[in-house]
């Protein structure tokens, strides 16, 4: 659980100190906007990878079970993963309604992700790495409105919100066929 810990505080931590934005700006002039980009992505595979080993490690280790999600929360879990994939895929696409609609689509895509492995997983390890990931997504959202950022420019349906959908859609069942052997665990 320390390496999952590690890896969360590493990669969640790095994320959330470009919310600061004059503490990133000393940094980019401190080390031009390619050292600090680098650095940044850096911290953040070592910090991914650090997530990864370490819930693979937690499992390995036995599960410490908190609750029992009811069997029902499978398909909300499904639901809200698929709006997931979409969202991301939205924050990748160009202009649409989709986009316009959620604002900062990728944020809605980790919180919709983390919230569904929530509703599915009753296990400690499952809630500390998929309740850090909400909290930092909501914390984010709050830290870019306190900036003024309003996000993507609200827009007509367009060819946009089809690659979305699509691209979100060949993910999700992408995901699913792997997640059995990626996670270890089939969702179906």
């Amino acid at each position: 659980m320390a390496l999952l810990l590690f890896g969360l505080v590493m990669f969640l931590g790095t994320h959330t100190l470009a919310t600061f934005r004059q503490q990133r700006a000393t940094l980019i002039g401190r080390m031009g906007l390619n050292g600090y980009r680098g650095l940044f992505s850096a911290l953040s595979a070592v910090g991914l990878l650090l997530i990864v080993l370490g819930f693979e490690r937690y499992r390995l280790d036995g599960l410490i079970p908190i609750w029992s999600p009811p069997a029902g929360m499978r398909h909300v879990t499904m639901l809200l993963v698929w709006i997931a994939f979409v969202s991301l895929a939205a924050a990748y696409s160009p202009a649409g309604k989709i986009k316009g609609l959620l604002r900062h689509p990728m944020l809605v895509g980790i919180k919709a992700w983390a919230l569904g492995h929530l509703l599915a997983n009753g296990d400690l390890g499952g809630i500390v790495l998929f309740g850090a990931f909400l909290l930092w997504a909501g914390y984010d959202r709050i830290a870019i409105r306190r900036r003024g950022d309003k996000g993507a420019p609200r827009s007509a349906i367009t060819a946009g919100d089809g690659v979305a959908i699509a691209a979100g859609t060949v993910a999700y069942v992408a995901m699913i066929w792997a997640h059995p052997y990626l996670i270890g665990v089939s969702v179906l």
